[in-house]
């Protein structure tokens, strides 16, 4: 991994592992999606001798021919996320999460690259049939992002074996952390708890969740790309432990030392049969394949996340009185 491309390097994930690339010893051209305020998202401030940023976007098939020149590794993360926008505008998640999927698996062929990680989600496994999740587990579209995730995954996968496109689909269950967007439950509850909300509008708490820290997901990363054995195969990056969302947000306001009101909102239900109510994954695959195993425990992760919002200017980035979808 000399000459690395990582695209959706802007956001929360994409920006750790930029870092961590770069900590590896990489030279990356990351991508981030162009807007004319020439902002880089969270690579902003970041600065390296071997970090080019670059801005573009991954639905237009010339300008990722020329982002992937050169490249012998590409790890590609942009995508669509938000589950509850989707709902509404599908049609952008088919354009970017399938169609971008294709863009980079294309020139990824022509420019001869190396090694591909096309990022997937926990969210193609639906409610869990049987635990833990491996990577056998049928796939349910239960939403209109994780429809587009599974038609991505199936896009590389055929590059692989249609054409020999060394490609892993690198599937990590729900990463929080540093960073993330208050789309997500997490930093959703710490912004609103450190801004000095006690009446927390939330959608339903039954459903259990299987939590990477955005470090162990980054190094599950890296170590997948390392490892040969993992071409044409999916691989979670899950650390084999759930925990309910009434738990995660009460160690929350436990940790925090907050008295929290948690009040249901009709807007953040997901419509019936959307909802997962079960993600518990399996990592031996991981385990087997590349001797990974996760380190950050769920309330270390938690202190961190929630030192991170809290200190600085972080805290005024997050729209605390508004739902982020």
């Amino acid at each position: 991994m000399k000459n690395v491309v990582v695209t959706g390097a802007d956001g929360f994930i994409g920006s750790h592992l930029t870092e961590a690339l770069l900590s590896e010893g990489c030279r990356v051209k990351a991508l981030v999606q162009y807007n004319s305020f020439n902002n880089w998202g969270w690579l902003e401030g970041i600065s390296h001798p071997d970090l080019t940023i670059v801005a573009g976007d991954v639905r237009d098939p010339d300008f990722c021919s020329s982002l992937l020149e050169g490249a012998d590794t590409v790890f590609h993360l942009a995508a669509l996320i938000a589950i509850p926008y989707s709902y509404v505008a599908p049609d952008s998640y088919v354009d970017t999460n399938i169609k971008g999927t294709l863009n980079i698996c294309q020139a990824a062929r022509a420019a001869g690259t190396r090694r591909l990680l096309v990022t997937s989600t926990s969210e193609v496994y639906g409610t869990a049939l049987y635990v833990p999740i491996d990577e056998k587990h049928p796939k349910q579209p239960q939403s209109p992002y994780s429809a587009t995730k599974i038609g991505a995954d199936a896009i590389a996968l055929s590059f692989h074996n249609a054409f020999g496109l060394n490609v892993s689909i690198v599937r990590p269950f729900n990463t929080y952390g540093p960073r993330q967007s208050a789309r997500a439950i997490i930093p959703s509850i710490i912004s609103q708890i450190a801004a000095g909300i006690r009446s927390i509008k939330v959608g339903d708490l039954s459903p259990t969740r299987d939590f990477n820290y955005v470090a162990d997901t980054c190094r599950g990363f890296i170590e997948i790309a390392k490892c040969q054995e993992a071409a044409g195969q999916e691989i979670n990056i899950a650390t084999g432990r759930e925990v309910s969302m009434q738990t995660t947000l009460e160690t929350i306001a436990s940790l925090m030392n907050a008295d929290v009101e948690w009040v249901t909102d009709p807007e953040r239900l997901r419509p019936a049969g959307s909802e997962v109510f079960r993600l518990l994954g399996s990592n031996e695959k991981i385990k087997r394949l590349t001797g990974w195993q996760p380190r950050i425990s769920l309330e270390e992760g938690l202190k961190r996340t929630i030192d991170w919002i809290t200190t600085g200017n972080h805290l005024k980035n997050y729209k605390t009185n508004i739902y982020n979808k």
